[in-house]
């Protein structure tokens, strides 16, 4: 049993209507919903919460003959690339690994839009389906699909980041809207292999704000006996304006060397202001033979350099929920992750927006003392 009042899955793939996504405009193939996952999330002024939940839709039938197909966006609309069986490695459902390419290549088997869904002022009921509204691929650097919306209100205006799948790049782009409904694409903020921008929900010295995560194959190490692991961790950025990001000189969040619970780790809730600071909740991945055990943590930033790490929690503050998702066994295929994304202030609790297994969506009200003097 969850430790909290209120956890449970709110969206699950078979809620979606694929007659009315947007692959439908060009596509004829049958497709399913792998996951419906990984939402951003927000408080519209009606106070109702608003969800931007990434639909990953996949083909039904991808091998013909002995080919393997995937969808993908070119100019305008949706065609299917055939590649020979005995040229891919399929071990993973999510992706087909290209075989003799020097280094990690890669197509997808499902193609991911956004849909924005409405709920409840507590999150736990579905008031919209916003089909009329979804956010799909409309620019090369898209062309695999739009990914892990995430939405931060910055004085009466909402930005929201996702990350653009191409073969160009693996990227962020950048959203406005004044209502969060109504998005307007301000385009490419952060280039090659940058993920999991978060925008600070509020200014600091004037300034914008964001949590960066860059990837790639090398790191170098710390000296011996460091506290600190190398690897993938969470950097900082700052901006004039919201569109244009430089770097921060310090680093941001990063793994602990005595552990190998968050040996790699990531932004996962645009981080909000409280008494006590920036609350950032992040994720950290345990290795194991899989894709690795995604669980959510948390961290208190300086309000003034959030680079300062105030205080933090080695506990868990959400870990898979198997009970959940047991009535959707059929359609898992993944284990262990839990994947947090959005957070809202909700007076006494924080109602908190996840990804469970890469198939549904999650939703938590976490007690103000859960995290102590925040």
């Amino acid at each position: 049993m969850s430790e909290y009042s209120h956890d449970s899955l709110v969206i699950v793939p078979d809620d979606i209507d694929l007659t009315r996504s947007p692959l439908r405009s060009t596509l004829t193939a049958d497709t399913f919903v792998l996951g419906a996952f990984n939402p951003g999330m927000t408080r519209l002024s009606n106070g109702n919460l608003l969800l931007m939940v990434r639909i990953a839709e996949a083909l039904s039938a991808p091998v013909k003959g002995d080919r393997i197909h995937a969808i993908r966006w070119e100019a305008g609309r949706y065609v299917l690339d055939a590649w020979p069986l005995d040229a891919v490695d399929t071990s993973d459902p999510r992706k087909l690994m290209l075989k003799g390419q020097g280094w990690n290549v890669m197509a997808l088997t499902s193609l991911s839009w956004l849909l924005p869904v409405e709920l409840s002022s507590d999150g736990l009921d579905v008031i919209a389906w916003h089909y009329d509204r979804a956010i799909a691929p409309a620019a090369d650097s898209q062309c695999y699909g739009i990914e892990d919306a995430r939405i931060s209100c910055i004085n009466g205006r909402y930005w929201m980041t996702t990350c653009s799948v191409s073969p160009q790049r693996h990227a962020t782009t950048l959203y406005s809207s004044d209502n969060a409904l109504d998005w307007r694409c301000e385009g490419l903020v952060l280039d090659h292999q940058n993920k999991d921008m978060l925008l600070f929900e509020g200014l600091i010295a004037g300034r914008y704000w964001a949590q960066t995560r860059p990837l790639g194959d090398l790191y170098f190490a710390y000296p011996p006996g460091s506290r600190w692991r190398a690897g993938p961790s969470i950097n900082l950025a700052t901006s004039p304006d919201g569109l244009h990001w430089k770097p921060y000189d310090q680093p941001g969040i990063r793994p602990h060397a005595d552990t190998a619970a968050t040996a790699r780790i990531g932004g996962g809730a645009p981080p909000i202001l409280t008494d006590e600071g920036w609350l950032s909740l992040w994720h950290g991945v345990a290795p194991n033979d899989g894709v690795g055990v995604y669980r959510t943590y948390w961290s208190i930033l300086d309000r003034d350099d959030p680079s300062q790490v105030v205080r933090t929690d080695r506990r868990p503050l959400l870990e898979a929920a198997p009970l959940l998702t047991a009535p959707l066994a059929h359609q898992i295929y993944l284990q262990d992750i839990v994947f947090t994304t959005g957070i809202v202030d909700a007076g006494d609790h924080y109602i908190i927006a996840s990804g469970e297994a890469d198939l549904a969506c999650r939703i938590t009200h976490v007690p103000y003392g859960r995290f102590g003097a925040v």
